[in-house]
């Protein structure tokens, strides 16, 4: 899922739903946990079900999100229960704050499955995970591996300083007493959690929405570190969090697909013939560079491992990449003999799948 710009919503406000949908917002998460008040939130989670099923989210090219309360407090089971038997459909993700260990993302995984089987729900509901407390950043990489429905995990600042008691300004921001950016040791960690295992990385708030270079300047930094997006708690910063995290053209690399696929073995590992084999060969279209010292690789399985890993490199570069498809669908739904960089994890899918 592209998710340059998350806009978090109150649950409480509905008036602000028809907002959201209409915003650049690639993904937008109606919250029914810190934004909303404990004697309202029974209400949010109402509104939350009624946006769920009025609104079409997903004809606007926006992934849904729900993120509930705590396993910790009495209102989680209820939100995942109400939530999914009633709107599951129309659902893509929940984000569960404060995971601490697996076991935390285990049990609303097993809700999930039980719900989307009991009522017939025909596509997976993903996982995102908030990492804001001391011992959900100590056990980042086995919360990593901890589901197969994990798709990302965000970075929790404001909650994270509180647990490690933190000297903060304001959240995301930086203390001038510190030599740098204080956030950058957790954001580090999180991010190559997520880079072993197949997550997305993902920056939470700052929270002066009235300092758009601050935001900008946060955003940038987490960028270096490989973050492949950032929060958006007021409808201004969306258009801030697009641009540092659309991806550039600097040093697009190309992955070439030579070779017939209709005549090689779906699940061959390189015991084609040679003539039958296909094969490819990836270089840096600016530098005219060959990367793995030019030699392509002639086996599904290698292939695929090209295809990750320009998949991988499309975070931050725009590819076009050549797959062994009968049919090759451009991002616009074109078709033609590439696929546009941000459509490289699709293409994947596609061709893991032939």
């Amino acid at each position: 899922r592209l998710q340059r710009s998350e806009l978090a919503v109150p649950g409480s406000q509905p008036g602000m739903f028809r907002k959201a949908l209409e915003s650049e917002a690639d993904y937008i998460f109606l919250d029914l946990e810190d934004a909303v008040a404990p004697g309202d939130k029974p209400q949010a989670r109402l509104n939350v079900i009624a946006a769920l099923q009025e609104h079409d989210w997903r004809g606007r090219g926006q992934t849904i999100c729900v993120r509930i309360n705590g396993i910790d407090t009495h209102y989680m089971y209820r939100d995942v229960v109400d939530v999914v038997e009633q709107a599951g459909h129309r659902l893509d993700t929940i984000l569960i704050p404060k995971v601490g260990v697996p076991a935390d993302v285990y049990l609303v995984d097993a809700l999930l499955s039980q719900i989307e089987e009991a009522k017939g729900i025909p596509h997976r509901i993903g996982i995102d995970v908030l990492i804001e407390t001391a011992l959900g950043m100590a056990n980042v990489e086995a919360i990593a591996q901890s589901s197969q429905r994990l798709e990302a995990m965000h970075f929790g600042v404001a909650d994270f300083a509180a647990s490690c008691r933190a000297r903060t300004i304001s959240i995301g921001g930086l203390n001038p007493d510190y030599p740098g950016d204080q956030w950058h040791a957790g954001l580090s960690r999180m991010v190559v959690a997520c880079r072993a295992y197949g997550r997305r990385p993902i920056d939470g708030p700052f929270g002066d929405f009235k300092d758009p270079e601050g935001y900008t300047l946060a955003a940038r930094r987490g960028a270096a570190l490989g973050i492949e997006g950032k929060w958006a708690i007021h409808p201004s910063q969306i258009g801030l969090a697009n641009e540092v995290f659309t991806p550039d053209a600097q040093n697009p690399i190309t992955i070439l697909y030579v070779g017939d696929a209709s005549k090689c073995d779906p699940q061959s590992d390189g015991n084609n013939s040679a003539a039958d084999a296909p094969r490819f060969y990836a270089f840096n279209k600016v530098s005219k560079k060959a990367l793995n010292n030019g030699q392509p690789s002639d086996s599904r399985k290698a292939a695929l491992e090209a295809v990750r890993a320009a998949a991988t490199a499309c975070r931050t570069n725009p590819l076009p990449v050549v797959v062994p498809c009968h049919r090759v669908v451009r991002s616009d739904g074109s078709v033609g003999g590439y696929v546009g960089g941000l459509a490289a994890k699709q293409t994947l899918l596609r061709l893991e799948a032939a």
